[in-house]
């Protein structure tokens, strides 16, 4: 199938990471042209460009803290000046909970830069699409909306958040060619649910033996939901939320 990204700018924040390097990877394999959003490891990020410019796509960096207006707006400036206007935004960024009893200023941290800073990226980029009278919006949930995890409040907060502002946006944009929906993984295998105090391989065998599938999600399998909600070949799909944990909800 084509996707009909050639040459289509695409903007995926977090792309430094296991998910966000993926989501990326994915669409400069469908001919996009690709800003990766990082915000705290500048080395991943230009690793993955290389990567991708080394393959025959086009690719490249770009510095974004969605704690910060001005640096939100400093990143879409970029882009548009190095790449062209942005087709399609995957809001992949995000600050992961803490464990330990959260405070005012955890709470207000983690919100801003899991559900503000998303919001205001989407208004800064907004624009652009309406004039261009086509775009996609494609936020990256978790299932910790359905699922809470315990001591964390503002990370799943967010993210419902983000799902209900989804919502708002597919009706209000629509209009305009502009289609949002959400991809909402499970359980995913990246490095960090590897090597985080109380994961771990055990944890991640464990959640694969309550999956349909018998396995636990891949960064690959979210990039793959990302690439089609965000690409031509999706012509009606609008303020969706698509799970992609291999039916694990069929077990709970």
């Amino acid at each position: 199938m084509d996707l009909g990204l050639n040459g289509r700018v695409v903007l995926v924040t977090g792309a430094s990471g296991d998910i966000g390097g993926a989501i990326a990877s994915t669409f400069a394999q469908e001919g996009a042209l690709v800003a990766a959003g990082w915000h705290r490891s500048e080395d991943r990020a230009r690793t993955l460009v290389d990567s991708i410019n080394q393959a025959g796509g086009k690719g490249m960096t770009v510095r974004l803290d969605q704690r910060h207006q001005e640096s939100i707006q400093a990143a879409v400036r970029q882009v548009e000046r190095e790449l062209g206007d942005i087709a399609v935004l995957v809001a992949n960024a995000v600050s992961w909970p803490t464990r330990a009893p959260e405070t005012w200023d955890t709470l207000t941290d983690g919100f801003t830069a899991n559900a503000i800073g998303t919001l205001a990226l989407i208004d800064a980029v907004l624009p652009g699409m309406r004039t261009a009278g086509w775009g996609r919006l494609v936020l990256i949930s978790s299932d910790v909306v359905d699922q809470p995890m315990p001591a964390a409040v503002a990370y799943p907060a967010a993210k419902g958040a983000l799902e209900t502002a989804a919502k708002v946006l597919a009706s209000r944009e629509a209009q305009h060619g502009i289609l949002t929906n959400v991809v909402r993984p499970g359980f995913t295998l990246t490095e960090r649910a590897l090597t985080t105090p109380g994961f771990g391989q055990e944890v991640v065998d464990a959640e694969a033996a309550k999956t349909p599938t018998r396995r636990i999600c891949t960064p690959e399998d979210v990039a793959s939901a990302a690439a089609y909600l965000g690409s031509v070949a999706n012509g009606h799909v609008n303020g969706e939320v698509l799970s992609v944990a291999g039916g694990r909800h069929l077990s709970r």
